[in-house]
């Protein structure tokens, strides 16, 4: 897998949105109210350089430091700067020096546009690959964010790597990318179309379940997924077999998560606070928390709403002293074969 293929596609064969051969690199669903809301005041030439595959706008992140790994014309990142508001920042990292052009020319527009005395925003040219090596802040950094960009490198490992030591105790990557429902065949790897189209570079599910835990990101949890479609029949026909999702993932860096849902009797209950989400509380696709009602979780789910940005939203029933064996109705880690198409059901369980 080349760098220079991602240049080259991103920045030279593909003039906007229209040019794409699938819908990897396309969102579907309809954002939420304030995305719209933000997405409105995105300058339109920004938007028409969009390659995302999904919306990666993590819940609760005013005043928040956000990093964006491949902010491309840098659509996600003027949309999350309205998020985060005028004392948060987003730091958009790409490797594209045509993108990053049209993102740095519009830098005034958008802080004039949301009324800032200052710009919240500033792009770094770099490979992601070589996060460690951009002189970014180690433990600086409240949620790292990705939008169909991490499948480009070769190295996702390190990736993942450096994205856990640039978050602060309690930080989140969360980020959407496409997954395969099986291990690409290496002769592909190489193919410029299928590379720049997310799928070449798509990881196997559980290998990416794998390098996250060993990268520090102990429980990885899944947030929304969806099948692609390839309706280019030649490059159908080169990866006949294998089916394509596109999936949203959360990875929280806490130190002390366990491998396994484990019991401890707790409980959380939400208390409605969190913006555009005040009846239900979405932490992934197993955990839809409704506002009031007593919620039983595993002490992993504790941790990720206790010891992180969410825990002002919560009351916490219960502790750690005693021990219940494996969390009940525990299932299969993500099975992108057969994506949930509704919600989970709210009330009470947790995996």
């Amino acid at each position: 897998m080349n760098i220079e293929n991602s240049r080259d596609y991103y920045g030279k064969v593909l003039t906007g949105s229209s040019d794409l051969k699938t819908d990897a690199c396309c969102t579907i669903e309809a954002p939420p109210p304030a995305v719209i809301d933000a997405l409105a005041n995105v300058h339109e030439e920004v938007r028409a350089r969009y390659f995302g595959c999904g919306f990666v706008a993590p819940q609760a992140i005013e005043g928040c430091h956000v990093l964006d790994l491949g902010s491309g014309s840098g659509q996600d990142a003027y949309v999350l700067a309205q998020l985060v508001g005028e004392t948060g920042s987003v730091t958009g990292v790409d490797t594209t020096p045509e993108q990053l052009e049209v993102a740095n020319r519009h830098l005034d527009w958008h802080r004039e546009r949301f009324g800032y005395a200052k710009s919240n925003v500033s792009f770094v040219e770099g490979d992601i690959e070589k996060l460690g090596e951009l002189g970014l802040p180690e433990g600086h950094f409240d949620v790292i964010v990705s939008n169909c960009v991490i499948n480009l490198v070769a190295d996702k490992q390190a990736v993942f790597e450096a994205a856990c030591k640039l978050l602060k105790p309690g930080g989140e990557l969360y980020f959407s990318d496409v997954y395969a429902d099986r291990r690409v065949p290496a002769h592909l790897l190489d193919d410029p179309v299928l590379h720049g189209e997310c799928l070449a570079g798509a990881l196997y599910w559980f290998d990416f379940v794998d390098q996250a835990r060993r990268a520090g990101f102990r429980d990885p949890r899944l947030v929304t997924s969806r099948p692609l479609g390839i309706d280019d029949a030649e490059i159908a026909a080169k990866l006949d077999g294998i089916a394509f999702h596109s999936a949203t993932a959360r990875l929280f860096k806490l130190a002390d998560l366990e491998p396994l849902c484990e019991d401890y009797g707790q409980a959380v209950r939400y208390r409605g606070t969190v913006p555009g989400e005040e009846r239900v509380f979405a932490l992934d696709d197993h955990h839809h928390i409704e506002q009031g009602r007593m919620f039983a979780v595993c002490g992993n789910t504790w941790k990720m709403l206790a010891d992180t940005r969410f825990a002002d939203h919560f009351d916490f029933f219960g502790d750690f002293s005693t021990h219940y064996g494996i969390f009940p109705d525990c299932g299969t880690l993500f099975p992108l074969q057969s994506p949930a198409s509704e919600p989970a059901p709210v009330g009470g369980g947790c995996c």
